[in-house]
């Protein structure tokens, strides 16, 4: 059967919640839906907004701070396994990571760190995507095919933000963060929506504060990375960016 995966940086999971989210989940009714920035604990949530009926198999990542970070993943489809850990403390903390094992692929829902409260942070970004690249690695080496998708605070090219030269030394647009964006295609993963739109400038975040998403000036940060066995069967790469309800919007794939 076709499967759609979509993931979404909700800023706020019980703001998306207020903002008309469950409504959506049904109308939109994607067969896996990862979030990304959730800033919840499970004791906060009622019984029916912690698992949907459409979706049974709901894993939960919170971080140890409360309103801060976290993901979640929601699936219908049964899901043979779940790990929310990279074996590192500092990581693991912060609820970053939900890695669900499908038959056909290995799904990452991830929410890489932001880098621009300081150096401190930007090294600890870089930390997290070489730890994180290591782990991908020992699930591809063990044969399975994998999809890593989330949040990943980084605009990889010119043409993934409005305005590349302003934000030359910003994070989020820093050469070394670039660059580890390379490091990842470069093991031969594959940014499907890149693949294949070369040319098409859309955008999945906007800064709320200067009410950027109205004059679309945005930047490109949210992506699936697909493995070389899947990228066939990626019927189509979208970016939802009529969906309002939080600084970012879904993104999405199709698979045949």
């Amino acid at each position: 059967m076709p499967t759609t995966i979509i993931s979404w940086n909700v800023n706020g999971y019980r703001a998306a919640l207020n903002k008309g989210f469950k409504e959506w989940l049904v109308q939109t009714d994607p067969d896996v839906i990862c979030l990304q920035e959730i800033k919840v604990q499970l004791h906060q949530l009622k019984d029916d907004q912690k698992t949907y009926a459409s979706h049974p198999q709901t894993h939960w990542n919170p971080a140890q701070k409360p309103g801060y970070s976290g993901v979640a993943t929601f699936s219908r489809i049964p899901v043979l396994d779940a790990v929310d850990s990279l074996n590192r403390e500092e990581f693991d903390s912060e609820g970053r990571l939900l890695i669900t094992r499908y038959p056909q692929f290995t799904l990452f829902n991830v929410y890489f760190p932001n880098g621009q409260r300081g150096q401190e942070r930007v090294d600890y970004k870089l930390a997290f995507y070489n730890r994180l690249l290591e782990v991908i690695g020992e699930y591809r080496e063990r044969g399975n095919e994998v999809i890593i998708t989330g949040d990943y605070n980084t605009a990889h090219r010119e043409m993934d933000l409005a305005r590349p030269k302003e934000n030359s030394k910003t994070s989020g647009f820093l050469p070394e963060e670039r660059a580890m964006v390379d490091k990842y295609l470069s093991t031969g993963l594959i940014d499907i929506f890149r693949s294949k739109y070369p040319d098409k400038v859309q955008y999945t975040y906007w800064d709320m504060v200067t009410g950027a998403r109205a004059r679309n000036v945005g930047w490109r940060i949210d992506y699936f990375l697909v493995s070389p066995g899947l990228v066939n069967h990626v019927a189509d790469a979208r970016i939802l960016d009529q969906v309002p309800g939080s600084d970012h919007c879904p993104i999405a794939i199709d698979l045949d």
